[in-house]
């Protein structure tokens, strides 16, 4: 890649990061390597690949599809750019980059302090999974860091926080996380999903590792599945021995179409960041409208480590309607431009009821915190007036 500078900006790492700039064949884009195996060309070969291995702790090419493929090490390296960080790990989903990357770190007998306001199927993991295993898990709520410190216990190994969350978009003080982190000798873990390295990069915050579903923003387009966990090297390592061991690793196609959306990341956020501001502004104005949960308000409540921290608010606006869970499907049933689903970060809009998602019962909504008027729209890179005229039809007609 050519250096124009010390670091090139955000926009031209996307395109240009991580790859090669002389490709096989010389081809503009890298090629799928869409292979499971990878050949030698005698005995002598396997082993100076064995001693270098043995070494250097790292393969000098590919073995085995499990253990890497071209096409992933492309992405992993322009997502390490964009991260800022050493090194990156793609996995199958974002969820198997967060089990995998626990799994590896934690052992029996290990404890974990975990942000409350997570994703429901990552909370899922920590209490009912590794609790089997032996692991356990304390909760803490996000707005309070003495609480969060004062969960932990002589043998905590990790805290692991989301930012902003889901679906109430709460944003945490990564600076104060990690200093407390450093006060106990822990490591800490942050999911970014929702915040892209358009508009954070935990890293810079003295966090330790970073972890994003790349099925949302960073793909871009809800036509892939993956998972990346970034940050340096030898942090990564056990990881990546558990990903080579317990086969979570990403596909080459969905490799070659992460590449392919990364390239409009920095266009797509700067886009989606425009649009959630006005749409929130738009709802917190209108009068069928209870409550609006987006950092970039001066009303949120994490308003100001927001303005601090990133560089963008993000796409995603949660709010309250003013009616029931009835009045609530109504209303997205209305809305004729967004697309009803349960993901977010593509170039389409989503829109979604948390709690019909979650579950048919009253009481276990309430249980996790989902309010049955909470509506999560993702804003995609449509026209920000279109959106907002929609809104408006969607919620005058109730």
């Amino acid at each position: 890649m050519i250096h124009t500078q010390s670091r090139p900006a955000a926009d031209t790492q996307s395109v240009h990061a991580g790859e090669e700039r002389r490709k096989p064949h010389g081809a503009l884009t890298t090629p799928i390597v869409q292979t499971s195996t990878y050949t030698f060309r005698d005995t002598a070969e396997i082993l100076d690949f064995m001693q270098y291995k043995a070494e250097h702790e790292k393969a000098p090419r590919e073995e085995y599809g499990r253990y890497g493929n071209p096409t992933l090490r492309a992405a992993e390296r322009k997502l390490a750019a964009l991260e800022r960080a050493e090194a990156a790990l793609l996995f199958a989903s974002g969820m198997n980059a967060i089990t995998t990357a626990l799994l590896a770190l934690l052992s029996a007998g290990d404890h974990i302090v975990l942000v409350s306001d997570s994703y429901h199927r990552t909370r899922e993991f920590a209490l009912s999974f590794m609790g089997r295993w032996g692991i356990e898990t304390s909760l803490a709520p996000i707005d309070d860091l003495a609480a969060l410190e004062f969960a932990i216990r002589p043998n905590t190994r990790l805290i692991f926080a989301e930012t902003p969350t889901n679906p109430y978009l709460r944003v945490i003080d990564l600076e104060r996380l990690a200093a407390i982190a450093r006060k106990h000798g822990l490591l800490t873990m942050v999911d970014s999903t929702f915040a892209t390295p358009i508009n954070l990069r935990p890293l810079e915050y003295g966090i330790d590792l970073v972890t994003h579903s790349a099925s949302k923003y960073l793909g871009g387009h809800n036509d892939l599945l993956a998972g990346v966990v970034l940050g340096a090297e030898w942090m990564l390592s056990p990881i990546e021995h558990a990903r080579g061991v317990m086969g979570g690793i990403s596909a080459p196609n969905d490799g070659y179409l992460l590449l392919r959306g990364l390239k409009t990341l920095d266009l797509r956020v700067q886009r989606q960041n425009e649009n959630g501001l006005r749409i929130a502004q738009f709802l917190a104005d209108h009068p069928g409208v209870r409550r609006v949960y987006y950092p970039g308000l001066d009303c949120h409540p994490d308003h100001e480590i927001a303005k601090r921290q990133m560089q963008g608010f993000g796409g995603v606006v949660s709010f309250e309607i003013d009616g029931d869970f009835e009045k609530t499907g109504r209303f997205i049933d209305r809305l004729q431009i967004p697309y009803i689903g349960p993901t977010l970060g593509g170039v389409e809009s989503i829109v979604q009821q948390p709690a019909a998602l979650f579950s048919l019962h009253a009481s276990e909504r309430q249980a996790a915190g989902l309010k049955d008027n909470l509506v999560r729209y993702a804003a995609g890179i449509e026209s920000a007036e279109d959106l907002i005229l929609d809104l408006a039809q969607a919620l005058a007609g109730l």
